[in-house]
């Protein structure tokens, strides 16, 4: 860990960026540590945020009307330019931003990265990108903004503290966090749970449609682009069907595709302690935790669906 306001110390630039197809724990670690900036650095300090659009159901977190989902790669270098959640190759339109930045600092917890950064701050015992960044903000100097946000990416990426990466110090800074008094339990239910009638249609046609293999220790299905435009949804709606796939009984490995483009597709693993999803996600260049990884393949469903059980079977019999 090192100190933020030392690092951060004649900075009067200051970029934020997360990773492309940003879910909770990207959302709340960079806006924690934008809303944490905003308060705590001089005032003409230029603080800017860059992510994807999220989902709608972030929209009631703070400063998320003030991300750039764009990125000017013409602009005067950042003093200092944080990559949170991720490596830089998974920055996407800000990465040329953290390239050219003066300093670079990454925070992140997947066990794939290996820092990016001048500074780095990397732990794979954590559960959560927000967490760490919780472990580098003076907690006295939070506002209610700042807590939110790393509640919520907090409560997403540890599965609302029940996944095996919350350990006793995730628990401790969530007790801190709604210290500041915010209708947490409402987060949880608008944030996490709360899915769309469409959404809720959607996942109910992927586990319809999903095939067991290897036993039933690995389960999949696949969504396409024709499937979420004939109900009106977009990438950012798939949260939480690999989840479900992986509560089917027996099933030690779920695999979850959805069509981004023309045989290109996003895949997400959920696994028990038997498959170490990580290490998969790696092997196809992607990456991720060892329960919970991803990785963006090419080719039709039938050769990544092939590729990828080869991978798990190979673990499975080790």
């Amino acid at each position: 860990m090192f100190d933020l306001m030392k690092e951060l110390d004649g900075a009067s630039r200051i970029g934020i960026g997360g990773h492309v197809h940003p879910d909770g724990d990207c959302v709340g670690s960079v806006l924690g540590l934008y809303n944490y900036l905003i308060k705590n650095m001089p005032v003409d300090t230029v603080i800017d945020a860059y992510m994807e659009r999220p989902s709608d159901v972030f929209d009631t977190v703070a400063g998320i009307g003030e991300i750039h989902e764009t990125a000017d790669e013409a602009c005067d270098p950042y003093d200092v330019f944080f990559c949170l959640d991720c490596d830089h190759t998974r920055l996407g339109h800000a990465a040329p931003l953290f390239a050219n930045a003066k300093k670079k600092i990454n925070v992140d917890h997947h066990i794939s990265n290996k820092g990016s950064g001048d500074v780095n701050y990397i732990d794979a015992t954590a559960g959560s990108a927000s967490e760490l960044v919780f472990d580098l903000l003076d907690l006295q100097k939070m506002d209610e903004n700042c807590a939110k946000a790393l509640y919520i990416g907090i409560i997403h990426d540890t599965g609302v503290l029940q996944y095996s990466n919350t350990s006793p110090k995730t628990l401790r800074a969530v007790a801190d966090l709604i210290g500041f008094g915010f209708d947490f339990s409402t987060l949880i239910e608008e944030t996490f749970y709360q899915k769309s009638y469409a959404q809720t249609r959607v996942c109910g046609k992927a586990m319809f449609e999903s095939v067991l293999l290897l036993d039933g220790k690995v389960a999949y299905t696949i969504v396409t682009r024709k499937t979420m435009e004939e109900y009106g949804l977009t990438a950012k709606d798939m949260d939480g069907i690999v989840n479900q796939i992986r509560n089917i009984k027996g099933v030690q490995c779920a695999v979850f595709l959805y069509e981004m483009s023309d045989t290109e597709f996003k895949v997400s693993m959920r696994s028990t302690d038997a498959v170490n999803a990580a290490d998969i996600a790696v092997f196809f260049g992607g990456g991720g935790h060892k329960k919970a990884a991803g990785v963006t393949m090419e080719g039709s469903t039938d050769e990544i669906i092939s590729r990828i059980t080869e991978r798990i079977a190979i673990q499975l019999t080790d």
